[in-house]
């Protein structure tokens, strides 16, 4: 699936619900997601676990972008279709301590 795919799914599952929520609590949710994301990694979860908390935070991260009218591949092409978004290289050649 491709993050257009994935951003059609969740805009046609789950849109109108969304559009109702709103910025803050979707963003609420997604937190909360992120939360047990972190919890599933701590733990050492099983991989089929940890593969549906990411898919929750994922999808929960598209929410987001359709209430924000934000394209995602758009947004990952333009930031990073480049390689690394500070020295422009892939695989990134920044230093181990700097961002990315």
């Amino acid at each position: 699936m491709t993050l257009p795919e994935l951003q059609t799914l969740i805009r046609d599952t789950f849109g109108a619900k969304d559009a109702s929520r709103g910025t803050a609590g979707t963003f609420m949710w997604f937190i909360e997601e992120v939360g047990e994301l972190s919890a599933a990694l701590r733990g050492n979860s099983p991989k089929d676990h940890l593969a549906t908390e990411f898919a929750d935070t994922l999808a929960w991260l598209a929410t987001l972008a359709n209430i924000a009218g934000v394209d995602l591949e758009a947004a990952v092409r333009t930031k990073y279709g480049a390689g690394c978004p500070e020295c422009h290289q892939s695989p990134c050649a920044c230093g181990a301590a700097e961002k990315p």
